[in-house]
């Protein structure tokens, strides 16, 4: 099992930033990659980012690409996700996720093993 804990969300102004962390606890971080989704409300849940076990590959949703930058310190178990220039369509629960290493999609929940739950990101106009 591996248990995340994710922590950052709060109110910020549009064209403002954040930085969200997820800690991870129960297994070895670095056998994981990493992902960060979200969930506006009255929508289904999102890709936003994922990392690679070495953090030496980054995914991003088109949605977010230039704005938010996804990155992992393995000695501190933790993945981060830097969200700069918010929109108000930015508001969502924000959820940190595992993956086993596994061929599949990144960019879907099914390619996930483990979740956090969750941090509330509100933008507010």
């Amino acid at each position: 099992q591996v248990q995340l804990v994710e922590s950052g969300g709060g109110l910020v102004q549009a064209g403002g930033s954040l930085r969200l962390s997820c800690a991870a606890s129960g297994r070895t971080f670095s056998n994981y990659g990493m992902g960060w989704f979200r969930q506006a409300p009255g929508k289904e849940r999102e890709f936003v980012a994922g990392i690679s076990r070495s953090g030496g590959n980054a995914y991003y949703a088109d949605s977010v690409k230039g704005r938010f930058i996804i990155s992992r310190d393995n000695a501190k178990n933790t993945v981060y996700l830097q969200i700069n220039s918010l929109k108000t369509e930015d508001t969502a629960v924000y959820y940190c996720a595992a993956r086993s290493p596994r061929l599949g999609s990144w960019y879907s929940l099914s390619g996930y093993d483990y979740w956090g739950q969750g941090t509330q990101v509100t933008v507010s106009s």
